[in-house]
């Protein structure tokens, strides 16, 4: 018990000199600073490409070419549509904008529709089912014989009174009348002051 009391205390006198604002952690707000973009503007450089495609097996038939000098753009590219014609974009583009001119070569086909085969809805003859044949169980009544049970014989309890032991202490017994006389002295006489 000295123990505890002693762990006690010196718990109490460690709690009064530790100084939790001391070590509690420091939080600061982290410095964020925006990233300063420049904008870079380079001078326009001149180019030029093209490219032709023409894949019979996959119906592609198609080229493009663009040219760039200074500030202006120019170029022209074809596709052959589905209906048979082509479609040729010649644009120029500068600082008053977009400018496309659209042309078309050839005339749309449309091929007439034609169905080359005659279906006929296929033919499902109902299935004929045999009916089925099925045969009446023959339930035989099980039979039952009454059990033969004997009817229990009961007999009273036959009781014997218990027979009184010999105590040895005779039959009655006998008490005498007793008063005893009160045994006690009167007080003595105290002297008067």
């Amino acid at each position: 018990m000295k123990f505890f009391i002693l762990a006690a205390l010196f718990a109490i006198a460690a709690a009064d000199s530790y100084k939790a604002a001391e070590y509690a952690p420091k939080y600061e707000a982290p410095k964020y600073e925006a990233p300063k973009y420049e904008e870079v503007t380079y001078a326009p450089q001149p180019y030029s490409f093209g490219y032709d495609v023409q894949d019979k097996e996959s119906y592609n038939d198609f080229d493009h070419s663009e040219k760039s000098e200074a500030n202006v753009v120019t170029g022209s590219y074809r596709v052959a549509l589905p209906d048979g014609r082509t479609q040729i974009v010649t644009y120029r583009a500068d600082s008053y904008g977009y400018t496309a001119d659209v042309k078309y070569e050839g005339e749309a086909r449309y091929p007439e529709y034609k169905e080359t085969q005659q279906y006929k809805a296929p033919a499902y003859p109902a299935p004929a089912y045999k009916a089925p044949e099925y045969k009446a169980p023959a339930y035989v009544a099980p039979a039952y014989s009454a059990p033969a049970y004997k009817a229990p014989e009961y007999k009273a309890p036959a009781y014997t009174a218990p027979a009184p032991k010999a105590t040895g202490y005779a039959v009655a017994p006998s008490y005498k009348s007793y008063a005893p006389a009160p045994a006690y002295k009167a007080p003595a006489a105290y002297p008067k002051y």
